[in-house]
């Protein structure tokens, strides 16, 4: 069902998402459907199981498949509300919206820069 395009300059790990979303929403994948495991598909798509995995990771994050341990992965009970959600572009608007109104109160790019690798900084994890 997933097929990987090597020479495309979209990421691999992008597509396996495209694609798994794209499963969802035209309903060839339901809620508790099983995936394969990283390295099956690593394996049967013949990728780094990284690639996968992060893949795996990013699509977890948005709550659209769950992984339950040593069981398996699957599809995420609300994983149908969750594919449109788009993490980086709401977050891209988000930072946006900052940088303007930093800018219109007088701030320089290079102090928003300065600002943002602060804050990111003092905020790690």
């Amino acid at each position: 069902m997933i097929t990987i395009e090597l020479d495309s300059p979209e990421p691999l790990f992008n597509q396996l998402i495209i694609q798994i979303k794209k499963a969802i929403e035209t309903k060839q994948l339901y809620a508790g459907d099983a995936l394969p495991s990283i390295r099956q598909l690593a394996n049967d798509l013949d990728i780094n199981s990284k690639t996968v995995a992060k893949a795996y990771r990013l699509l977890e994050r948005d709550k659209v498949i769950e992984t339950k341990g040593y069981r398996g992965t699957y599809v995420h009970p609300n994983a149908l509300d969750n594919v449109q959600f788009n993490l980086n572009g709401w977050l891209d608007s988000q930072v946006c919206l900052a940088v303007n109104r930093y800018r219109e109160a007088g701030a320089t790019d290079s102090e928003i820069r300065i600002a943002f690798t602060q804050a990111m900084t003092n905020t790690k994890k």
